[in-house]
């Protein structure tokens, strides 16, 4: 009862303050961020899912049981460039895919029916057209579409196509770290957690918030490790649209051109 109580409380008192869903403004200046830390301009913010390990709920059957063979639910997450998560949606059955997460999220909702507070479009840097939409990076479990960028996920693919996913692998890689900071500080994400399911989300959740103040506190100029222990979803491809993939082809020009290569890609692909 007291830990469950002290999460509530650690996530009213502060989920508004440090987890609070961008404004364009702040869109603005998380994709600023992304384009002087990873090379990757309009981008919004970076989206994964991580399992978190859990003893079987009771009378769940095999809901919670995942492709590795244990029990978790998902952590899924939305950060920004400072390994700062900006959305959570924690407790989908671990049996499920990213995909699926997402889309049931409200955050994939809003994303879907274009509820979210976005910045306008915007020509990409050094050129004058045309105006591209501020998008996510996500990896092959998410569906391509006109706000959401993700791998191409073929093989034989040509250069422009292999500089792309070396781009966007680079801004997606800082979800992973945040995944990483977090279960490092707060390590009881580190083993299954030995809590009734509806404790273990709210502890989960208290922990991405102290986080995020954490992370405030602290300041962003100290060494983050990659290591950690929540395991990845399994990739599974879904279909994009055609909108999207106008948009990704965009993107891949912008990369190879004078004013959007970077003089190392091609020596890291």
């Amino acid at each position: 009862m007291i830990i469950r109580e002290t999460c509530v409380a650690i996530w009213d008192a502060l989920h508004a303050a440090v987890m609070a869903q961008p404004h364009k403004e702040q869109g603005k200046e998380i994709a600023d961020v992304f384009q002087q830390t990873c090379q990757f301009p309009n981008c919004a913010g970076a989206i994964d899912g991580k399992h978190i390990r859990i003893k079987k709920p009771v009378r769940s059957g095999s809901q919670y049981y995942n492709y590795k063979k244990y029990f978790s639910f998902v952590l899924f997450a939305m950060c920004d460039a400072n390994y700062s998560f900006r959305y959570i949606d924690v407790g989908s059955y671990g049996s499920r895919s990213d995909s699926a997460v997402f889309a049931h999220s409200e955050f994939g909702k809003m994303l879907q029916n274009k509820a979210l507070d976005l910045p306008e479009h915007t020509a990409l840097p050094g050129t004058t057209s045309p105006a591209m939409p501020f998008v996510f990076v996500g990896d092959v479990a998410f569906a391509l579409g006109e706000n959401l960028m993700r791998l191409y996920s073929s093989r034989g693919l040509s250069l422009a196509r292999r500089v792309f996913n070396y781009r966007l692998t680079r801004a997606r890689r800082v979800v992973e770290c945040a995944f990483g900071i977090l279960a490092n500080k707060w390590r009881f994400l580190h083993t299954p957690i030995h809590l009734k399911l509806e404790t273990a989300i709210l502890a989960v959740k208290a922990a991405c918030v102290l986080h995020n103040f954490v992370r405030a506190r602290d300041g962003y100029n100290f060494e983050d490790s990659l290591t950690h222990s929540l395991q990845s979803h399994r990739p599974s491809v879904v279909r994009g649209h055609r909108q999207g993939a106008a948009v990704r082809e965009q993107f891949t020009a912008y990369f190879m051109s004078p004013h959007g290569a970077l003089p190392w890609q091609l020596e890291d692909i």
